[in-house]
C-alpha cells in the first residue's frame, strides 16, 4: 500500500507540476500579447506624430516661402518707385526750365 501512495503521490506532483505549466504558457502568452499589442499602438502613435511633424514642417516652409516671394516683390517695386520718381523730377524740371524760358 505504500507504494501505490507514493505511485499516486508521485502522478499528482506530476500533475500539479504540468498544470502549473500550462499556467505559466498561458500566461507567457497573454504577456507578450499585451506587449505586441503595446508595441503596435507605439508604432501607430509614432508614425501619426511623424506624420504631423512632416505636416508642420511643410506647412512652415511654404509660409517661408511666401514670405521671402512678398519681400522680393516689395523689393523691387521700392526698387522701381526711386528711378521713376527721379524720372518724374528731371521731366517737371525740364517742362518748368522751358516754360521759364518761352516767357
Amino acid at each position: 500500500m505504500p507504494n501505490q501512495n507514493r505511485n499516486h503521490n508521485n502522478q499528482q506532483n506530476g500533475q500539479n507540476q504540468q498544470n502549473q505549466q500550462n499556467q505559466q504558457n498561458q500566461q507567457n502568452q497573454v504577456t507578450q500579447g499585451v506587449a505586441n499589442t503595446i508595441k503596435s499602438t507605439a508604432d501607430v502613435v509614432f508614425d501619426a506624430a511623424q506624420n504631423t511633424i512632416q505636416a508642420t514642417e511643410n506647412i512652415a516652409m511654404n509660409a517661408v516661402d511666401q514670405t521671402a516671394q512678398a519681400v522680393g516683390k516689395t523689393v523691387n517695386t521700392i526698387g522701381n518707385i526711386g528711378p521713376n520718381q527721379q524720372n518724374n523730377r528731371q521731366q517737371n524740371n525740364q517742362q518748368n526750365n522751358q516754360q521759364n524760358n518761352n516767357k
